[in-house]
């Protein structure tokens, strides 16, 4: 049987843009120009990425079950963002303890 522990650590250490978009999501579910937006502000303009950049890592995450689609988009994001209507991401529980197990970690190199 695998340990929950040993599954997190071995998703670890994280790329750069990938633990941005994890903390992006950690305020709560959001939509891709959202995350493109909280990555520069988190990495005070130090890390910018492609649209392409970022769905390649949302599949990627989306596979490996730390984020999911959200069901419904959520209201804030339909009156700042109309138009067509957009996929919005969440951080699942193993999400969750990613982006735990990843801090602790760069802490303990402090």
């Amino acid at each position: 049987m695998i340990n929950r522990q040993d599954d997190i650590s071995s998703l670890l250490p994280l790329r750069e843009p990938t633990f941005l978009i994890l903390l992006s999501l950690a305020d709560g579910e959001k939509h891709g120009y959202a995350i493109l937006k909280d990555v520069s502000e988190i990495s005070h303009g130090n890390v910018t990425m492609s649209t392409g950049t970022l769905y390649e890592a949302l599949s990627r995450l989306l596979e490996q079950g730390i984020i999911e689609r959200a069901a419904n988009q959520p209201p804030s994001a339909a009156e700042n963002y109309p138009g067509r209507p957009r996929k919005s991401y969440r951080l699942t529980t193993k999400g969750v303890r990613v982006v735990e197990a990843e801090t602790m970690r760069i802490q303990s190199l402090v």
